[in-house]
């Protein structure tokens, strides 16, 4: 779906992307992780067509988006991280303008508003001026536009950005639906986000791709291992009772292949918790020998803190071995939109 070769962009003397290559294969997820002012935002506006690279590569469903930008551009649908609304015009107005830009018939554009209307939940605020909505709901308009054209690949820059806990647990819902039709490019800052919608990681670095991969790749390549977490119910009472029972439970876990570590954990009342330490994702593992020894799994996950070891692990890496590039902070801040909805 997105093959880039070597991509390079200079703002002036100042270079922000550092001979970037990656390959995407269509309907894939892909996160790009990186601190602030490493080059995502670039990244993601050079795939969407809406910066020209200073040198490299760039094909786009087989297109060269060089080349022939506007043909790479009915392929796509983008989300910056300020959604490229007009605040005095009604949403269904909108709408139905971003709809003929991208060149929809009038009854095609008619139906495709209802269904983005009821997948991304902004039925009700059709009728209201765009600068009426909260921030939520403009995140979510922008997000009906850039999909309203039933692009082949979406890409998202940072869309959870100033949303309240609340609206980010439905905006991680809205990216996962995505998922099922589109190939989807995502950078975030949030990475349980990152983690729970995607399939590989891009780590950015100065400019430079410095990993990808899955998860449990980047995980079991710098840190070693896989934690994973895992509750059962504990059933039996007495202190003593229960000491015997998280014996039996570490004995259980300890003979899983491939786990060489098994320590309690703190878990809520009724709960024996436990963290492990594998030489991969050996949940299913883990699960079928509890199960076996009939324990009733209440958790299984991996470790809430795996990414974020993971990121730490290569940002601090790659600031140790990077040598003269941009400074961090520096990143070229997004364009205003030019009069075109991306």
């Amino acid at each position: 779906m997105i093959l880039a070769n070597r991509l390079l962009k200079y703002f002036g003397g100042r270079r922000a992307l550092a001979g970037v290559s990656l390959e995407i294969d269509r309907g894939e997820a892909v996160g790009v992780l990186g601190l602030n002012g490493v080059g995502k935002t670039t990244l993601l506006r050079i795939l969407a067509t809406d910066l020209r690279p200073t040198g490299g590569t760039l094909l786009v469903d087989g297109v060269d988006a060089v080349r022939d930008p506007l043909s790479v551009r009915r392929r796509i649908g983008f989300l910056p991280q300020v959604p490229p609304l007009y605040p005095e015009m009604v949403v269904l107005d909108y709408l139905r303008f971003a709809g003929r830009l991208h060149g929809l018939e009038r009854r095609a554009l008619e139906r495709r508003i209802e269904e983005v209307a009821d997948l991304i939940h902004i039925r009700g605020v059709l009728g209201e001026l765009v600068r009426h909505l909260s921030h939520g709901y403009r995140q979510r308009v922008g997000l009906a536009q850039a999909i309203l054209h039933d692009p082949m690949l979406v890409i998202l820059d940072e869309p959870t950005h100033g949303l309240d806990p609340a609206q980010v647990v439905e905006m991680r819902g809205l990216v996962r639906r995505l998922k099922e039709r589109h190939t989807v490019v995502i950078s975030s800052h949030n990475l349980p986000e990152i983690s729970e919608t995607c399939d590989r990681l891009l780590v950015l670095d100065a400019g430079e791709v410095i990993a990808m991969g899955s998860e449990a790749e980047l995980s079991g390549r710098l840190l070693g291992a896989m934690r994973i977490e895992v509750a059962v119910r504990a059933s039996r009472a007495g202190a003593e009772a229960a000491t015997g029972a998280a014996a039996d439970v570490v004995a259980c876990l300890q003979a899983v292949g491939g786990v060489s570590a098994v320590v309690p954990a703190p878990g809520p009342a009724g709960e024996l918790a436990f963290a492990l330490e594998a030489d991969g994702d050996r949940r299913a593992e883990v699960c079928r020998a509890l199960v076996d020894a009939g324990w009733a799994v209440l958790r299984l996950d991996r470790g809430r803190h795996e990414l974020e070891n993971v990121f730490l692990e290569l940002v601090g890496a790659g600031a140790a071995g990077s040598g003269p590039g941009p400074a961090r902070g520096a990143e070229e801040p997004p364009a205003a939109i030019d009069g075109r909805v991306a």
